[in-house]
């Protein structure tokens, strides 16, 4: 059986106004906000979630990199290539978005920072050595960004863990840019 996903005329009425914004949006339906529409709640905390990230001290980089290494981390099959055309429509080098997906070097060493400080979050569910926020620190982020961080992972933890169970296909517009986790991942 296959995990419910919703157009317009299917979804809850709940959900309804949600998926009509995502559409004005996005000039179509993404296929997570499809999924998302089974639990209104869900989705409309998703969103909020989104809303809030983007509203915090991070310029795009910093926002890419915090969102595609929890979505490498997480070997997310859909939020890579998704938010790999995000960094290009916010006009994140593709220098960045490489490295990411590759788990290559970043660019800057403030970026570098952020994103060994994003994955020793995810991989030790928050129990980070004081001397991991010291290294933070040192690159020019302070206690908000660590915070911020933390409200990034809540955002791709609930976009990552449905991509997974509802298997979401990945849309068409991201097609060419399709990912899977190479053989050697970053170690942090």
């Amino acid at each position: 059986m296959s995990f419910p996903s919703h157009d317009l005329e299917s979804a809850p009425e709940a959900s309804k106004p949600l998926l009509e914004n995502s559409q004005k949006a996005f000039g179509r339906l993404p296929g997570l906000h499809k999924v998302l529409a089974e639990s209104p709640q869900a989705y409309e905390g998703y969103q909020l979630l989104h809303k809030l990230f983007t509203e915090t001290d991070f310029d795009a980089d910093e926002l890419t990199v915090v969102w595609q290494s929890i979505n490498v981390e997480h070997e997310c099959h859909y939020c890579v290539p998704a938010h790999t055309g995000i960094a290009k429509m916010m006009k994140v080098s593709d220098d960045i978005s490489d490295a990411l997906r590759n788990e290559t070097p970043l660019p800057s060493t403030k970026l570098e920072a952020l994103r060994t400080f994003t994955v020793q979050m995810v991989r030790a569910r928050g129990n980070v050595t004081q001397a991991q926020m010291d290294t933070f620190f040192a690159a020019g982020y302070g206690y908000r960004a660590v915070l911020d961080v933390i409200l990034g992972l809540a955002q791709k933890t609930m976009s990552n863990y449905i991509n997974h169970v509802a298997q979401t296909p990945v849309d068409e517009v991201f097609h060419p840019l399709l990912w899977k986790r190479g053989d050697t991942p970053l170690s942090v």
